[in-house]
């Protein structure tokens, strides 16, 4: 682990949308991830469940980037990214935990907040190093509203060196 990757913990930097979510987006992840519950599309339906209208499908402002506003990078993705680089390693997903704390409507104006919480330096079960990168997102609204909250963890595998 580097000066300059272990000077990242406790960093932060937030993205807030330019514009509500709106129900075009709510309908066309729902119809993307084949969830056609009445929630996302339905006043009528959704205000007999409780609520004053549509609501988003819980992982959507996990999983978009149309809040960031960032261009895309040479893969494609243009969603938040802590710009880590190590030589001679392959990065992995290592999971999400989503904690749900209100539903998200689409009025919402969504700012996303990273924190980089921790690097920890470890071995796998082969002996391989890996880095394990630990960080956590909050989404509020404009009210300031806690939406939901995503603990990611990000994991560089060493490569095998070959013999």
């Amino acid at each position: 682990m580097t000066e300059e990757i272990r000077a990242l913990v406790g960093r932060e930097v937030s993205y807030t949308a330019p514009e509500e979510l709106g129900r075009a987006a709510i309908r066309y992840f729902a119809r993307a991830v084949g969830d056609d519950n009445p929630l996302y599309t339905d006043d009528a339906y959704a205000r007999e469940h409780g609520y004053d209208g549509v609501i988003a499908p819980p992982t959507l402002i996990c999983e978009t980037n149309q809040y960031a506003g960032l261009p895309p990078d040479a893969d494609g993705y243009a969603g938040h990214d802590w710009h880590i680089d190590i030589p001679g390693s392959r990065k992995v997903r290592g999971g999400n935990t989503y904690t749900f704390h209100e539903p998200v409507r689409p009025d919402d104006v969504i700012t996303a907040t990273w924190r980089l919480d921790g690097v920890t330096e470890r071995r796998n079960s082969a002996g391989q190093e890996m880095l394990v990168v630990s960080s956590v997102a909050t989404y509020t609204n404009q009210h300031g509203r806690l939406l939901v909250t995503n603990e990611e963890t990000i994991i560089f595998v060493a490569l095998k060196e070959e013999r």
